[in-house]
């Protein structure tokens, strides 16, 4: 419980949330839309390519939506498809234009090969051609070493070194054109107009071999690629739009400030059927530390990109790498190992990738196969006021439901009820600071339902110290000490705290992954406050209550401590142990307290008691029945009283039964 909270304490302090930093640490956890409100987001989708857009592939948009909503930490927001027309995206607390940007942006991934490409900075010397470092093989080519530089291009080797890592990497982040310093382009809007227009021209007069012919880069291509500036964030927000069947000029963002001529289109996105990271395979299949991004096309795709290897497989660099072009971006640009045509459509990109750079790779891979863009038909804020009031009631309702189980635990268990009020508070506090890490780490929100969680999951934490307490009771009505109670107790109710426990966790589980929404919060926190409440059990109750019985007021069983024999109902008398078992009385309520008594042997319900054994005389004979009852009435007769007449004095007539042995 302190290390949570020494986090969180690090954490205000190193990264306090604020304005400017919504993401950072705080002692109060996130809240969700229904209880803190937010932005609310109307996209209508609108087809990039011509084609119809189906009940299906707006279902697919909401996916591409959500997975860019939690890439970039927002948790619990709402999209719903409204009509089958628009698409309504709720978003929890302040929401940047960034957001709003990442969610709306039409997702145009295309495949060019590459003509050439420079640092980018506006330059009027003509720009170099040094290579990419990525290589892309075949799967079944375990290796990917990347290529090498030209020698011979000493000042294009210096460009490649100063971008080393960094122009393959893929590491695109969508924030990442609010780095460096805002530098005014040469170009004016109507000047990028112009020269737009001028390209096209150009364009037509020009009849290219293949998509790599370098009789593309016409002068107005040459001029707009020497003035394109990608310090300038404005030339790095994309947005798509660019036409397929021409140059185009573009700049890098993930970060290396590299720009690109790059040829018309070769592969389209939508062929994309698969985008994935991992670590690559070595030549002998073993799995090696180098992370990688795996790509697969459909067969349309795959007949395309094999088409495309086969030509670039022979080029010399940089025309013998392929872009990769995301809304007017490029995010990738390998190259191609010499001598290799992938022709099964399965591709590896390799390089300087880490863990995220290589998921983040993928990620845009995957949401840019979808010829679809988002208009932003509306943008409002919307308050919380009835989040609050239904928050204020569910606090509420949990403090009812907290105080009705400190009532029950106290009358029921008295003083030893305490047990159960301090490991409910110490639950509580480590339920409270995990939500407030998971807030700051990983954007997790705090919902209605998430809320209605935490409220049943008081009484579910609260059965698991009545069993323990029920069968420490139990021991203790047998007659042990409450040492050993404590001990047989805990080991017999931790199997059946575990047992419940599990499937309460099965069941939060199967909640989260098959259910959406706010069911989700609910799983969530029910599933949280379960393995805490395990937790709990296990460290604090069993200890703490390890340590009562060296507590005399405990051990000698108090009247209030709850283990009194009077309150554990003892008697002297038999009683039913189950399993058709009978327990003799003990004795116990007559015991001095603390002493331990024996145990005594159980004996079956129904088993006949054994017969007692044979009377007999002074000398050991076994005495008739007459003898007996003589025996009998001497004792009970008074003691001033005549004496009866001894065993040698013979037998009255008469007075031996019929079924007598006659000696």
């Amino acid at each position: 419980m302190v290390l949570p909270f020494v986090a969180i304490a690090l954490g205000v302090y190193l990264d306090p949330k604020s304005d400017d930093n919504p993401d950072g640490a705080s002692f109060a956890p996130g809240l969700a839309l229904d209880l803190q409100g937010g932005t609310q987001v109307i996209l209508t989708p609108q087809s990039t390519d011509g084609s119809e857009i189906t009940e299906a592939a707006i279902d697919e948009s909401i996916n591409v939506i959500r997975q860019r909503i939690d890439s970039s930490g927002v948790a619990e927001a709402e999209i719903v498809n409204q009509g089958g027309e628009n698409i309504v995206v709720s978003i929890p607390g302040e929401v940047d234009q960034a957001t709003i940007d990442l969610i709306s942006q039409p997702a145009q991934m295309r495949f060019r090969p590459v003509l050439t490409y420079d640092t980018g900075l506006p330059s009027e010397e003509p720009s170099a051609d040094p290579s990419a470092e990525t290589s892309a093989e075949p799967t079944e080519d375990a290796s990917a070493e990347p290529s090498e530089e030209p020698s011979d291009e000493a000042s294009a080797a210096a460009e490649g070194d100063a971008a080393e890592g960094d122009a393959t990497e893929g590491d695109a982040a969508e924030g990442d054109a609010a780095e460096g310093d805002a530098a005014e382009g040469d170009a004016t809007e109507a000047d990028t107009s112009e020269i737009d227009a001028r390209i096209a021209e150009e364009a037509a007069d020009v009849d290219p071999t293949d998509p790599s012919d370098l009789a593309q880069i016409t002068p107005a291509v040459q001029e707009k690629f020497d003035a394109l500036d990608c310090t300038d964030p404005e030339n790095l927000t994309g947005g798509g739009g660019d036409n397929p069947d021409l140059v185009l000029v573009a700049c890098s963002n993930d970060g290396s400030l590299l720009k690109y001529v790059l040829g018309p289109m070769e592969v389209d996105g939508i062929r994309l059927d698969s985008a994935s990271s991992g670590l690559v395979p070595g030549p002998n299949g073993s799995v090696t530390n180098e992370w990688g991004v795996f790509i697969g096309f459909d067969s349309e795709g795959t007949e395309q990109f094999r088409e495309v290897t086969q030509r670039l497989q022979g080029l010399e660099s940089p025309r013998n790498q392929f872009a990769m072009v995301l809304d007017g971006l490029v995010i990738s640009a390998p190259s191609l190992s010499p001598g290799t045509v992938i022709t099964d459509g399965n591709a590896t990109i390799s390089g300087s990738f880490t863990r995220d750079s290589s998921a983040t790779l993928a990620n845009q891979l995957s949401f840019g196969s979808l010829p679809i863009a988002y208009e932003v038909q509306s943008q409002e804020t919307i308050s919380a006021t009835l989040g609050s009031e239904q928050l204020r009631n569910g606090l509420i309702a949990g403090l009812i439901g907290m105080a009705l189980v400190v009532v029950y635990s106290l009358l029921q268990y008295r003083t030893l009820g305490l047990v159960t009020v301090g490991s409910l508070v110490i639950a509580g506090i480590i339920t409270y600071l995990s939500i407030v890490l998971l807030s700051w780490g990983i954007g997790y929100r705090l919902s209605l339902a998430g809320v209605a969680g935490l409220i049943v999951a008081i009484g579910f934490t609260a059965d698991s110290f009545i069993v323990y307490f029920e069968r420490i009771r139990d021991e203790m009505r047998d007659g042990r000490s409450m040492a050993a109670a404590v001990e047989r107790g805990w080991r017999r109710a931790k199997r059946t705290v575990l047992a419940a426990k599990s499937v309460t966790l099965i069941s939060a589980l199967v909640l989260y992954f098959l259910a959406v929404g706010g069911v989700q919060g609910f799983a969530f926190t029910l599933g949280l406050t379960t393995v805490i409440d395990i937790a709990v059990v296990f460290w604090f109750t069993h200890p703490m209550l390890q340590l009562l019985t060296k507590v005399p007021f405990f051990r000698d069983g108090h009247a209030w401590s709850g283990l009194s024999p009077e309150r554990l109902r003892v008697t002297s008398g038999p009683r039913y142990a189950g399993a058709g078992r009978v327990v003799p009385g003990t004795g116990t309520a007559d015991v001095e307290p603390g002493s331990a008594p024996s145990e005594p042997e159980p004996v079956l319900a129904g088993a006949r008691s054994p017969r007692p054994a044979p009377a007999t005389d002074a000398s050991g004979r076994r005495m008739t029945i007459a003898e007996r009852r003589a025996a009998e009435r001497r004792a009970e007769a008074p003691d001033d009283g005549p004496p009866d007449p001894g065993p040698d004095a013979g037998t009255v007539e008469g007075d031996t039964d019929e079924n007598e042995e006659t000696r």
